[in-house]
């Protein structure tokens, strides 16, 4: 079943998401037609910077969220470094745990033959 796809322009997409920033997503959409998912993209294609209509369009306020997101995958990517870290640690210890494990059983099977 072919889907009932509207396209709209950028700049429609910019003003519903300073008028969801206004007063909410979910009035916004009810006022505009729109489904509340279909807003909600538009404002994280605006927060990730995907949709901007004219240049100098974002706020102070977006600026500022957006150097504190930078901060939180900063935060994030040390953190998951570290997890990778252990990880590895881990799967190096189970490898040589399974060798000798593995060299152990061999060294039975021979006693026992």
């Amino acid at each position: 079943m072919a889907r009932n796809q509207k396209h709209y322009d950028t700049d429609y997409k910019v003003q519903a998401v300073t008028l969801a920033k206004e007063i909410g997503l979910s009035k916004a959409a009810r006022e505009l037609g729109l489904a509340p998912s279909t807003l909600n993209g538009w404002i994280k294609a605006t927060r990730e910077g995907r949709l901007i209509s004219t240049p100098g369009s974002q706020t102070p306020g977006d600026a500022m969220s957006l150097a504190e997101e930078i901060a939180m995958l900063r935060e994030q990517n040390k953190r998951l470094a570290r997890e990778n870290k252990r990880l590895k640690e881990e799967n190096e210890f189970l490898e040589e745990a399974s060798a000798f494990f593995a060299a152990s059983r061999r060294k039975s099977a021979r006693t026992h033959d």
